[in-house]
């Protein structure tokens, strides 16, 4: 069984380039592969967030007792509608704090999987059939097409990073092409 080229190796590729986005592995084992986890950027996990909602809510919950037991009696309702809408508001942020997009290429397969809340999709191609481009611009979203279906990545880099992270694809893709392990 033959081993890919390295995409760091200068023969390989054009250019003796590193990975910004992606994580190449299996090299040296002769099962090479490539993958990029592109996240969003969450400042506090949702777990986090939501012990800092129940601090808050003690705290809020707590003036708004010593003020209703003073005879302020419209706080207690004011403090339950503000609470209510903070925690409308987190619940819909955690919903997404774990949207990503996973792009694996391994062996003859090319699999896109996009998180959005609790939808899935996922698409699966042959990296010889697979074009890379920009949907409108070079800081517009990135289509990756092939054998009759598209999916749109980039969601979560900058507008001015994502032409390098098409780049990037390509060039694995490239790499991929090349790559036939040697008949048993």
């Amino acid at each position: 069984m033959s081993t890919p080229p390295s995409l760091s190796d200068t023969s390989a590729v054009a250019g003796p380039e590193s990975w910004r986005f992606g994580k190449e592995s299996g090299v040296d084992m002769g099962d090479w592969s490539m993958e990029w986890i592109l996240k969003r950027n969450c400042s506090m996990a949702p777990r986090e967030l939501f012990g800092l909602f129940g601090g808050l809510c003690a705290l809020s919950m707590s003036i708004a007792g010593f003020f209703w037991a003073q005879g302020a009696k419209l706080v207690m309702p004011f403090a339950w509608l503000e609470l209510v809408a903070v925690g409308a508001a987190l619940l819909i942020y955690a919903r997404h704090a774990a949207d990503q997009e996973l792009i694996a290429l391994r062996r003859g397969s090319l699999m896109v999987q996009h998180t959005s809340g609790n939808s899935i999709e996922t698409v699966e191609f042959v990296p010889e059939w697979v074009t890379v481009e920009p949907v409108t611009g070079d800081e517009s979203l990135i289509e990756l097409s092939g054998q009759g279906q598209r999916i749109e990545v980039g969601r979560f880099v900058r507008p001015e990073l994502r032409r390098q992270l098409a780049s990037e694809l390509r060039r694995a893709v490239r790499v991929a092409r090349g790559w036939q392990p040697c008949a048993s």
